[in-house]
């Protein structure tokens, strides 16, 4: 494997004093042991429920090339390996994920959003991995130490860098930001998430406008068109310096507009004006807030120096992450459903999304559109009432039956008509043995909830219970 970092550069980098052979190279980093490949430097970061020190021995069982570790545990792991030792685990990351930036040579975009900001970072990989190496944040490494990880990865011969940059109240994205440093922020959207730590969605606004903080001088900014705070949005981008400012929506002024579109069960045809020009793509993922983040990934490429007429007819590749909108087929003894795997998160912008993408589905004979929903957490004192609302995306999309699960849940399956009750239980675990003979062939199945809600674990019970085939 090629070199990421070698031995010898890493000491200075870490401020760190070396216990060992010092390794020739590195190939990878790693922080959790179950992942880990042989040549990676393995950091022993300590996080909320565990320590990485105690995992130093299985590193280098596992072929670590060196570990980085804290003072205080010098002594004890002396004799386990090449040891890079330094004041605190966690800034030595960061310290090195800053290296790998001032070092990058390619094209640096940050994405950030209420939703979307996962799906609008995967469709960037996929479409700018066509015209050059691109690295990317795994999963949603978003945080305070998954972004530094992402960036100590990043290298030194990637043409395009993609990180997601989250938060749960403000000040977050400003630190993780200075450390990006990204020619081009996206905000995908504000919508009223983490409102157990915001006063209102004009401050989750505010926070996620701290990205462009972290542009690099004349950087891009890249804002939805059609929401309340875009005005404000705009006006954070030009106090920070962006050297240019480009909308994407369904508005009249957006820089990329969305026309209109053709949704396929797995699929959709995209008609949009991009500058003035009028296109038509294929996108490999259904449903219109899929097609907006689409129009946000072109103005990006576009950014990149990419032309339109290279970036279009690759828009096809784009697909659906587990749990944000993949399908699957499922073999019930009833007979097939098809079901819409939304479990990964929620909140209620992405969940009046998921209903809306349910309400376009296509039933087979005698099949319905059927919603199972958990709980939508960090709500605050709005949760209640924001679950009660979703009944009116939930007439407006015409499902047929809608299970709930969860207290906050609870308010909405109160809210609903009785005929489109399909059943109440306090944990996803309760519904998910309900569902089983509550399902008839032909139904499609929308399951979406929180990540505390455990939502997935529906559709863990299913996949090992019956034969599937996944779609998307």
């Amino acid at each position: 494997m090629n070199s990421l970092w070698s031995g010898l550069s890493l000491v200075p980098i870490l401020q760190a004093r070396v216990r060992g052979h010092m390794p020739v190279d590195v190939t990878g980093i790693s922080i959790d042991t179950r992942t880990l490949q042989p040549g990676d430097l393995f950091f022993a970061i300590t996080g909320d429920t565990s320590d990485g020190h105690h995992y130093v021995r299985a590193a280098f069982e596992k072929g670590a090339a060196a570990a980085v570790i804290a003072q205080p545990h010098a002594e004890r792991l002396a004799q386990t390996g090449p040891l890079y030792i330094v004041r605190d685990v966690l800034e030595a990351l960061e310290a090195l994920g800053r290296a790998a930036r001032a070092r990058a040579q390619g094209q640096i975009i940050g994405v950030t959003g209420s939703v979307g900001k996962t799906s609008t970072k995967e469709a960037l990989r996929t479409v700018l991995g066509h015209f050059g190496q691109t690295h990317a944040s795994l999963a949603s490494y978003n945080n305070h130490w998954g972004v530094p990880l992402t960036l100590a990865r990043l290298p030194l011969s990637a043409d395009f860098g993609v990180f997601e940059i989250g938060m749960n109240h403000a000040g977050e994205i400003t630190q993780l930001v200075s450390m990006v440093q990204p020619h081009i922020a996206i905000i995908t959207t504000v919508a009223p998430v983490h409102l157990a730590q915001f006063d209102s969605v004009d401050a989750i606004a505010a926070a996620k406008a701290e990205i462009f903080s972290g542009l690099v001088p004349g950087g891009i900014a890249i804002i939805h068109a059609d929401i309340t705070q875009t005005p404000m949005l705009i006006d954070a981008a030009k106090a920070a310096g962006a050297g240019e400012i480009l909308t994407f929506g369904k508005a009249d002024f957006a820089n990329a507009r969305l026309d209109s579109i053709e949704l396929r069960p797995t699929s959709s045809t995209v008609h949009a004006t991009i500058r003035g020009r009028s296109v038509s793509y294929g996108l490999g993922a259904p449903g219109e807030h899929q097609a907006l983040n689409s129009l946000a990934v072109i103005l990006a490429a576009e950014c990149c120096g990419i032309s339109l007429e290279h970036i279009l007819p690759v828009m096809q590749a784009i697909r659906p992450e587990t749990g944000r909108g993949s399908r699957l087929n499922l073999m019930l003894p009833q007979g097939k459903i098809t079901v819409i795997d939304e479990s990964y998160n929620a909140n209620p912008a992405s969940m009046r999304a998921a209903l809306a993408l349910l309400g376009q589905a296509q039933t087979g004979p005698r099949g319905r559109k059927i919603a199972v929903l958990g709980d939508m957490l960090e709500l605050g004192e709005a949760g209640p009432a924001l679950h009660a609302g979703l009944l009116e995306a939930v007439l407006e999309a015409k499902i047929d039956k809608v299970f709930c699960a969860g207290p906050l849940m609870r308010n909405l399956y109160k809210a609903l008509p009785e005929a489109l009750q399909g059943g109440y239980g306090e944990t996803s675990a309760d519904l998910a043995e309900l569902l089983k003979y509550m399902l008839t062939s032909g139904d499609v199945m929308m399951i979406k909830g929180s990540n505390g809600s455990k939502m997935g674990a529906i559709i863990a019970a299913f996949k090992s219970t019956f034969s599937f085939e996944n779609l998307s």
